[in-house]
């Protein structure tokens, strides 16, 4: 996913978006070697290197990858999309946005 995830944060850079990762990998320094190497740009969190971190608890997640996007008031509007989905889901969210101003 991450060659997708860079692509939308390059095309939302100037718009009221952010993309964050939660990452759960149990081995933090080769994590860190993979978002280098990946270049992961957005802030990504460690969960503790595993599913039963504090992130996934809290957030009820059993397996990753779970995708929720947000909208301005931090409401769940969806869940599980990805791709082009995922891209149309964002930009209903932003246009409702820019509605709004």
């Amino acid at each position: 996913m991450y060659p997708h995830e860079r692509s939308l944060v390059k095309r939302l850079a100037n718009k009221p978006f952010a993309l964050i990762g939660v990452n759960s990998d149990r081995n933090r320094e080769k994590l860190k070697s993979v978002m280098k190497k990946e270049n992961i740009t957005w802030r990504s969190f460690w969960n503790g290197g595993g599913t039963s971190g504090p992130i996934s608890t809290k957030w009820n997640v059993s397996g990753w990858p779970t995708i929720y996007v947000l909208d301005a008031k931090g409401t769940i509007r969806y869940k599980g999309v990805r791709g082009e989905a995922m891209d149309e889901a964002v930009d209903t969210l932003l246009a409702e946005i820019e509605v709004g101003q």
